[in-house]
């Protein structure tokens, strides 16, 4: 059986006992009470989204790509990464969403507002929008998607936090130094794994791998974003099987246990990537010249060329 979820009071404090004793942290989920309220985990999830698109922007040069390409691209793939993480979560958790007679309730379903969204339906949505878009604008597929991975990885960076405030993504029970106290009652507590930090510090040591050491010696366009699957899969494996609210898969079993959404997605993703990277780098042979970046600095110098061998010839046919 898996482990019971635990639900932490968002109104009590959250405390590291083992690094900093008894100082405690006590946000208000709410950043401003107007209306229904104005929320730390949107204006978080907003910084994540402005911060990754600043980056993809200043990247878009090193990959062939302009900020027009980024921009015609956020467009189309804001609503419908939203869309995508909501349907993926109301498909595995769908009993939420059914009525007394066991009919699904399409108020509730589309109620994001309430809470209920998860991140593989937005790379899942991110994907099938990136396919179309470079198919409609005739550039390759790898090479938007290489910039676009490090903008979502700074996402989810940045938007794991929100989590942080809102109590919630964190992991089972432990004794570890590093343990995050949370209130499950007015009167009682728990320590457990913050796997929203865990989630959020793998994020940042795979941007700065692909910033700084894959994307520097990179052979073909795509290979940041198999990179990004291999490694964000790796992780999410380890780290979905520490937490306690997890997505399963229906009600099917492995071994006796239920099946973890994410982590089953994990493992098939991690075995895709290495099979992707080895038939790209092993098998195919790309050259340099292959990368789109490439191939628009030989087609500028060509250019630049141009007018040069125009003056030239004019020269020769000249008046004497």
């Amino acid at each position: 059986m898996s482990a019971p979820e635990l639900t932490a009071l968002k109104t009590m404090p959250i405390s590291f006992p083992g690094l900093f004793g008894d100082w405690e942290f006590n946000p208000d989920p709410i950043a401003i009470h107007v209306g229904h309220g104005v929320y730390w985990y949107g204006i978080i999830l907003a910084l994540g989204f402005l911060a990754g698109l600043l980056l993809c922007m200043r990247q878009a040069k090193r990959y062939g790509l302009t900020e027009d390409h980024v921009l015609d691209f956020v467009l189309w793939a804001v609503p419908c990464c939203i869309l995508g993480s909501r349907i993926y979560y109301v498909l595995f958790y769908l009993d939420l969403y059914r009525d007394d007679s066991g009919a699904l309730d399409w108020s509730r379903a589309v109620a994001i507002w309430d809470g209920g969204i998860a991140i593989y339906g937005t790379v899942i949505a991110g994907a099938l929008v990136a396919f179309l878009f470079t198919r409609f604008k005739k550039i390759p597929f790898g090479a938007m998607a290489d910039l676009a991975v490090m903008g979502l990885l700074l996402g989810q960076i940045i938007g794991r936090w929100a989590n942080f405030i809102n109590r919630e993504a964190f992991g089972g029970l432990t004794d570890l130094p590093w343990r995050m106290r949370v209130w499950t009652s007015a009167y009682q507590y728990v320590e457990v794994h913050p796997t929203f930090f865990y989630e959020s510090l793998w994020n940042l040591i795979g941007l700065l791998l692909i910033l700084f050491v894959v994307s520097k010696g990179r052979r073909f366009d795509g290979e940041n974003t198999w990179f990004y699957f291999l490694w964000y899969g790796l992780g999410r494996a380890w780290i979905e099987g520490l937490r306690t609210d997890s997505l399963y898969l229906f009600d099917w079993t492995l071994f006796g246990q239920p099946i973890r959404v994410s982590q089953a997605l994990s493992a098939v993703m991690v075995l895709v990537s290495i099979l992707a990277l080895f038939y790209e780098i092993k098998m195919k042979r790309h050259v340099p010249a292959d990368l789109l970046v490439n191939r628009r600095a030989a087609e500028a110098a060509a250019q630049a060329e141009e007018p040069s061998q125009e003056a030239e010839g004019g020269g020769d046919g000249g008046p004497a």
